[in-house]
């Protein structure tokens, strides 16, 4: 595959599909068996200095030492990436503002919540400029306020940088990116922009009770805007919608009839 200057693009696939391995491939921390991967114009197992230069990476563990403070932390990462002595102090107040970490700037990272140790990752993966960032899993384990924080830091970098990260939860990639790589037991499977592969595969399978009658229920949904097509399926009802928008208006008119939505999932 191939992420052009300037992209945000999701790697989805399920636990165990690739995801990481391929990742740690791009990264340099893992050396490919057959193939190339090629960073900014260097291939990376050729020119590893080089392409880690142009490289931001948040593993799913973020190597943090608890035992630091963010600032020192920052301080460390920055150094240890060669950024230039008269520069440091200025990228990690950067980095510190980005990430929202003004808070706990000097606070133990072994005393900080699991959100503010992914912003630390986060800010160590910025510290020196990187053009690109490889985020891995990076809203894994957070509680759903800490999801919509990181999620709306990486939209904000993302008008900067190049970023790919890899999920398995589909809402990540359509709410962060704009194109998706899907990937299955080792293999590419998609690759397209996220609005297409959208008005591809968006099929709802329906279970509504209480409805005087199934011709009823049909007649109802296809009204909804969005809804391309309805046809009776193993009992249920299928729509096939043009945009991922439909599937609340299909809730939401089931609910207003009166009817229950005893269950509503992908096909």
């Amino acid at each position: 595959f191939r992420i052009e200057r300037g992209e945000v693009v999701g790697f989805l696939g399920p636990n165990a599909a690739g995801k990481t391995t391929t990742m740690r491939i791009l990264t340099g921390y893992l050396a490919p068996n057959e193939g190339h991967a090629v960073i900014g114009g260097y291939d990376v197992s050729e020119r590893p200095i080089e392409a880690k230069r142009l490289i931001g990476y948040l593993p799913e563990r973020p190597p943090l030492y608890d035992d630091l403070t963010v600032t020192e932390y920052l301080k460390f990462a920055a150094r240890i990436k060669g950024v230039a002595r008269r520069s440091v102090r200025s990228r990690m107040d950067y980095v510190t503002d980005a990430c929202g970490l003004s808070e706990v700037r000097g606070r133990l990272i072994g005393h900080i919540s699991k959100g503010y140790r992914q912003r630390v990752g986060l800010a160590q993966a910025l510290v020196h400029d990187p053009p690109i960032l490889i985020l891995d899993e990076p809203t894994v384990g957070l509680d759903p306020k800490q999801i919509v924080e990181i999620r709306s830091l990486i939209k904000e970098l993302g008008r900067e940088r190049t970023i790919i990260l890899s999920t398995h939860i589909l809402p990540e990639v359509t709410v962060t990116c704009e194109k998706v790589l899907i990937v299955h037991r080792g293999r590419l499977r998609a690759e397209d922009r996220i609005e297409n592969l959208l008005k591809a595969a968006d099929r709802v399978w329906l279970d509504v009770r209480g409805a005087d009658s199934e011709e009823a229920v049909r007649s109802a949904l296809e009204g909804v805007a969005g809804v391309k097509d309805i046809a009776v399926r193993d009992g249920g009802l299928e729509a096939v919608l043009e945009n991922a928008g439909a599937r609340s208006e299909l809730a939401r008119t089931v609910v207003s009839r009166g009817w229950a939505l005893h269950e509503m999932r992908s096909t």
